[in-house]
């Protein structure tokens, strides 16, 4: 560490970092923005061709994978090893509930939230799931429309992000593990061992679906910025423009960067909270309130009584080739695996921020009281969407098919009264999710690529944030929406396999709360079961028992 800080800033650059996972991440990365610079058709085709087969042929693997992971939170949270605490014993939590929760819910999924939260219900309603069989812009297509927002941006949502940092929270707070993902393998490998292959590959593989998963959402969230600057200005930036403003938002979040996570995100998370509240109850009260508590009060009960059903639904009799029917594909199976192509970011996030809480309470403030605050925004926004569309006050989806997705929200907060203020701080609201977001994700991927830094320095942070803005900008020039979403099911897939071994090792570490590689050899200082002999003959027999475990 001296030589990093006699050398500057790009001293301890390249002296905090994990060679392997650096080069290859950063490569992939290059690799993939160059190829959308030179050869736009073709990379666009590849992955057309990769997320059509991923998708359709292994949709079914997504589904399962997810419910396992939710079932398994259930269990966390009703069962025996809810208790154990992610530090030491006597350790306090290191931020208090309301700034844990505020960055907690800001880096995970809501600058998706702040996307589809006007224009998923509004889709559904006009083509409607299989699975709920109701006539299009009917009134069961409203209500199915709603559950499946619900669906697909509730519990299911938050568990996997929750599953994948609890065992590396354990590890590291425990036992001063390294916080990187492949942390997960540590009772089979033991945490000195960390740095082996496979640790790397794991590790490599994290850094390729966040650059997905990350570009995904800051494309889907910067084209909704700039289809607001063009309904409020009525200037349309192009694609130069695009790759200016997604540039212009990097340099934003990059700032946040350098403030940290204690000054950066915690207050930027503050800011978005409130405005996410301000924003939802205006449109709540200013909207159809009534229409919305009705269609959401019963959308909500469909939701709880069909769950799993909708879990495992993957529309197979009515796709006559057989496989995830389309609908099915598109929607769930992309949604899952945006998740999963999340879960190394969020998940390293929330295990950096979550020092001193219990399972219990990280799994319920990130599942449940996540999901708590979720519904009531697309019960609102879908609601209002469908009631204006239904009454003529907005066609709403004639501005989708015009502006896209991004479009949605803009006419929906015109047709209501102070429609110009509520747009306005709509507005402001995507960008600040997007920056929270963005910056979440270089402090991840920093970590990642240092081995674990909680600390990375920030050239390592602002050359991904380049890195991912660039690609985000690409996608968004060469195929919209759809190239995001394709980005986001091919990153995804192989994470779904981590998580669950995430899940492994939290039963093979928590069934006897120790690791099962406790080894003689091993230079690493474990707790010990409760001695049935008293402390005097513990020390009788081994003279180094005088020193506390707990001390490392």
């Amino acid at each position: 560490m001296a030589r990093a800080e006699s050398n500057g800033p790009i001293g301890q650059f390249l002296e905090e970092l994990d060679t392997p996972v650096f080069a290859v991440g950063f490569f992939i990365a290059a690799a993939a923005v160059i190829a959308f610079v030179l050869w736009p058709e073709a990379a666009s085709g590849y992955m057309t061709s990769v997320n059509d087969f991923l998708w359709t042929a292994a949709g079914w693997w997504y589904l399962v994978a997810m419910f396992a992971l939710v079932a398994f939170a259930g269990f966390l949270i009703f069962g025996p090893w809810g208790n154990i605490k992610l530090g030491d014993e006597d350790e306090e939590p290191e931020f208090t509930f309301l700034a844990y929760f505020a960055m907690l819910y800001s880096a995970g999924i809501a600058a998706g939230i702040v996307f589809w939260g006007p224009a998923e219900a509004i889709f559904h309603y006009d083509t409607v799931s299989p699975f709920i069989g109701a006539e299009s812009q009917s009134a069961g297509a409203a209500v199915g429309a709603i559950q499946y927002t619900f669906f697909h941006w509730g519990l299911s949502a938050w568990t996997a992000y929750v599953i994948m940092a609890l065992p590396i929270a354990y590890f590291a707070y425990r036992y001063d593990a390294p916080l990187r993902i492949s942390t997960v393998i540590a009772p089979w490998v033991g945490i000195e061992n960390l740095d082996r292959p496979i640790a790397k590959v794991i590790d490599i593989l994290a850094v390729f679906a966040t650059i997905g998963g990350v570009a995904t959402t800051l494309g889907l969230v910067g084209s909704q910025f700039l289809v607001g600057v063009e309904w409020i200005t009525g200037v349309s930036v192009g694609d130069l423009g695009t790759i200016a403003v997604i540039t212009g938002l990097t340099v934003a979040f990059t700032i946040s960067v350098a403030l940290g996570v204690e000054k950066g995100i915690r207050r930027l998370s503050y800011f978005n909270m409130a405005l996410f509240a301000v924003v939802t109850v205006a449109t709540f009260v200013l909207g159809p309130t009534t229409y919305i508590m009705t269609v959401g009060t019963e959308a909500l009960g469909a939701y709880i009584n069909d769950f799993v059903t909708m879990s495992f639904y993957t529309g197979a009799a009515e796709n006559v080739g057989g496989g995830v029917s389309g609908w099915v594909g598109g929607w769930t199976v992309f949604y899952w695996a945006w998740w999963f192509s999340w879960t190394p970011f969020v998940g390293l996030f929330i295990a950096r921020i979550s020092r001193g809480r219990t399972v219990r309470q990280v799994v319920v403030t990130g599942v449940v009281a996540s999901t708590g605050i979720t519904i009531p925004w697309f019960a609102t926004m879908g609601g209002t969407a469908i009631f204006l569309q239904e009454n003529g006050r907005a066609d709403i989806l004639t501005v989708i098919s015009e502006l896209g997705e991004a479009g949605s929200g803009y006419p929906l907060f015109e047709a209501l009264p102070l429609g110009g203020v509520l747009t306005g701080l709509f507005l402001v609201l995507v960008t600040t999710f997007l920056v929270t977001s963005a910056d979440s994700s270089t402090l991840a991927l920093g970590m990642l690529t240092t081995g674990g830094n909680e600390k990375p320095s920030t050239i390592n942070r602002v050359i991904w944030g380049f890195l991912i803005g660039a690609l985000a900008s690409l996608l968004m020039v060469t195929g919209g929406v759809d190239a995001l979403q394709q980005a986001a099911i091919i990153t995804g897939g192989p994470f779904a396999v981590i998580a669950l071994l995430a899940v492994a090792a939290m039963i093979v570490t928590f069934s006897s709360h120790r690791p099962l590689f406790l080894r003689e050899e091993d230079n690493v200082s474990l707790p010990s079961p409760e001695p049935e002999t008293s402390d005097r003959d513990a020390a009788d027999a081994d003279p180094s028992a005088d020193a506390d475990p707990s001390d490392d």
